[in-house]
């Protein structure tokens, strides 16, 4: 497991890695489970002045979810088409920073959420950064949306994508969680909830494009687009939808007194 420590995602130039993915992010990403929110931020009074730091927010997907729960969210993200591809809300303000040096004043903030981006930041700085932020009561949540691979459909849409895959030599990569409790932080704990989304062909399509590892243009991206039209004939509705399962992955925990 050693060698492919080599190429961690963060290596991957991830602050200018998704400027061409904005649109599709925006448009076909999967939402997460109202379980999920209601677990991060249970026993935080939100009818108290809350303030969340959602870092790698992206076109904002999570950011507005728990805007929704009257929270106010600070929405850190590097990158300037995910901003730009962002839909308003009144609670959500976004802020050109990174998971590294995120420009946030001293124990300032409740809760910091990474919602499908933590892997991408470098962990000891942004940890060693989060734990300053973090007020001594806060917590942290690391949330990811992993393809249910025990779903027949699903498991082969990751066939087809991971086959597609642009990937350095070393394509997978040791989980940044195990990095939680070396970085000040205590109380780690791990919850799973199931959650589907539901795309019909342009959908799947869309949410394909919208993965970085995913060829922008050429054969391979023309062959993958042939691939998930077959796929979806063979597995859609009659409404021609077809179904993507995920396990959402909650990892939360505090900062260390």
């Amino acid at each position: 497991m050693a060698d492919l420590e080599e190429t961690p995602p963060y290596t991957w130039n991830p602050l200018s890695r998704f400027c061409d993915f904005a649109s599709d992010y925006a448009k076909y990403r999967p939402s997460y489970p109202a379980a999920a929110i209601d677990f991060i931020l249970e026993g935080i009074d939100t009818q108290l002045p809350i303030v969340v730091a959602d870092v790698g927010a992206g076109t904002g997907i999570s950011s507005r979810l728990l805007a929704e729960r009257g929270v106010r969210v600070l929405a850190i993200e590097p990158n300037a088409d995910m901003r730009q591809a962002a839909a308003p809300h009144p609670r959500v303000e976004f802020r050109e920073a990174t998971a590294e040096a995120t420009g946030l004043s001293d124990a300032s903030v409740d809760l910091i959420t990474c919602f499908q981006s933590f892997h991408w930041f470098n962990p000891e700085p942004t940890l060693l950064e989060f734990h300053r932020i973090l007020k001594p009561s806060g917590r942290l949540a690391a949330v990811w949306n992993e393809w249910d691979k025990n779903d027949e459909f699903t498991a082969n849409y990751i066939d087809l994508v991971l086959e597609a895959a642009n990937l350095p030599s070393n394509e997978k990569y040791r989980t940044t969680v195990e990095y939680l409790a070396s970085y000040h932080l205590v109380d780690i704990k791990h919850y799973v909830f199931p959650y589907k989304q539901d795309v019909d062909l342009t959908g799947l399509i869309g949410l394909t494009q919208s993965h970085s590892i995913v060829p922008r243009s050429g054969s391979v991206l023309q062959q993958l687009i042939s691939d998930l039209q077959q796929l979806h004939v063979q597995f859609c509705d009659q409404g021609g939808m077809v179904s993507l399962l995920y396990s959402t992955d909650v990892f939360l925990a505090k900062p260390k007194p």
